[in-house]
């Protein structure tokens, strides 16, 4: 569907899983061309994630460690993209058939109940009186703003 639609529909993935010959890594890019990668990176925060994978990926890593770097690598997009998010999914997709996933793994943005704490609701309302009005006055505005005939444009010197 990426294909015949050369980048109109907008996706950009990465598809990982395991068969018989053991686990696979691939990116599918928006116009559709795929490529197969030890590991890869898609989307608008793809390239802080990359730095940390280009910086920490080795051949062999553990379950463990690569978990812990793929969390650090959606961080980093997250963190450096506005685009990206705010929490951390991950799934783990072992070579014997069993699989793990866990939504929410990492939630760096989650706004946590105040409990015994001062609400900012409760700070930011002012009592009757606190601020004193001294005087109110309206003037309707005339001409309906700024036209271009009031901007004026020079060149500037190099």
């Amino acid at each position: 569907m990426l294909y015949r639609y050369q980048g109109h529909v907008s996706a950009a993935l990465v598809l990982g899983g395991c068969d018989t010959t053991g686990p696979h890594v691939y990116q599918i890019y928006p116009h559709g061309s795929t490529g197969k990668l030890p590991y890869t990176t898609m989307g608008s925060g793809s390239l802080a994630a990359m730095s940390v994978f280009e910086t920490g990926w080795t051949e062999g890593m553990s379950e463990a460690e690569a978990t812990d770097l793929v969390k650090r690598a959606i961080l980093a997009g997250v963190f450096n993209d506005l685009g990206s998010g705010s929490n951390v999914d991950t799934c783990v997709i072992r070579t014997d058939g069993t699989m793990t996933m866990d939504r929410g793994a990492v939630k760096p943005n989650d706004v946590q109940p105040l409990r015994d704490q001062v609400r900012r609701s409760d700070l930011l309302n002012m009592g009757a009186g606190t601020t004193a009005v001294l005087s109110s006055t309206f003037a309707p505005a005339r001409g309906g703003g700024v036209t271009l005939a009031d901007v004026t444009v020079t060149e500037m010197e190099t």
